[in-house]
């Protein structure tokens, strides 16, 4: 029981929005979590449960010594090309694998420190993103080193190693728009070239604030989105940084993807330790109701979400991905 007591105590160190209280009282913010619970599972339960059944998408190793770590993040190009980010140190962090799990290519040891994210742009490359470092690295398909943002400004005291960047998102006139989540609580804008323009944000719950902005996506329209983890929302922007509004009463907010004109999103109650099971939930990107969604039972899950061919959603779960396919 004291051993199950000291790692209770130490997870919860690590959940900013749930602070130790004592045992016989509850704090504000953790009734403020459990209500926001209770509401998101009023209205997942009222949503349709989609029409996906989970399968182990299960990656060849090259070799006996291979092995993944947390899978962080996925990205699939147009061809069905799966480009994973991981964090074990028996493989590359950046894998390239085909639809029967082969490893095509990979790349990148010894240039992250907290593997985060992995997005493609529209013209094929891909980008990642470093949770500790704050380095965003561009790529070609093929592993090629094309840009490298330094972000920089990340705290010195931190007593965390995740002290960075989260995740990257490009605006329909080549801008990039980068999620500075774990230290910054804010937003930044860059050209295609790698110049910054600006950035907004600040910490705190109010409309333009963020508590760990954890995903973003820009739409064609020039909507950006931001998955405001910690305070269970996602909200909305136009290209200049302008609050045009949100999405609230929802979990921890892990992960975005846009398709099909919807919003994807990964998302746990607010009231359970991170990486606890949730749900990957399809949203109306106008108004935010929840169109549908597919339980995650594992832990390790949400922290990211992409779509396959038929519509239905991947994910890491731990060191391996969950798709998601239709029945």
């Amino acid at each position: 029981m004291r051993r199950m007591s000291i790692r209770l105590y130490l997870l919860l160190l690590c959940l900013p929005s749930l602070p130790l209280v004592a045992q016989n009282s509850a704090s504000p913010t953790q009734e403020a979590a459990a209500q926001a619970a209770t509401r998101l599972r009023t209205l997942i339960e009222a949503a349709p449960k989609l029409p996906f059944s989970a399968t182990e998408f299960v990656i060849q190793p090259p070799n006996a010594d291979w092995a993944t770590g947390m899978i962080s993040w996925i990205a699939r190009d147009g061809k069905g090309t799966l480009y994973l980010l991981q964090r074990g140190e028996k493989a590359d962090p950046v894998l390239a694998v085909d639809r029967q799990g082969h490893v095509l290519r990979s790349w990148g040891k010894g240039l992250y420190k907290i593997p985060h994210s992995i997005r493609i742009d529209p013209q094929g490359n891909i980008w990642t993103v470093d949770a500790s470092s704050s380095v965003v690295l561009k790529y070609s398909a093929q592993g090629e080193k094309l840009m490298e943002i330094d972000v920089g400004g990340q705290p010195e005291n931190s007593s965390s190693a995740f002290k960075g960047t989260t995740d990257i998102a490009f605006g329909p006139n080549g801008q990039l728009f980068i999620a500075d989540g774990y230290g910054n609580p804010r937003i930044l804008e860059y050209t295609a070239e790698g110049k910054r323009v600006r950035e907004w944000g600040s910490a705190g719950s109010g409309p333009g604030q963020f508590h760990l902005p954890h995903s973003i996506v820009v739409d064609e329209a020039g909507t950006i989105y931001v998955a405001d983890r910690e305070n269970g929302r996602i909200q909305r922007f136009d290209l200049n940084g302008k609050y045009l509004g949100e999405f609230a009463n929802l979990g921890r907010t892990y992960s975005l993807k846009l398709s099909g004109g919807a919003l994807w999103a990964g998302m746990q109650p607010l009231n359970e330790p991170t990486g606890s099971p949730g749900w990957l939930v399809k949203l109306d990107r106008r108004s935010g109701k929840i169109l549908g969604y597919v339980a995650v039972p594992d832990k390790g899950g949400l922290h990211s979400v992409e779509i396959g061919a038929d519509g239905g959603p991947i994910t890491g779960v731990a060191n391996h991905v969950e798709w998601f396919k239709a029945r």
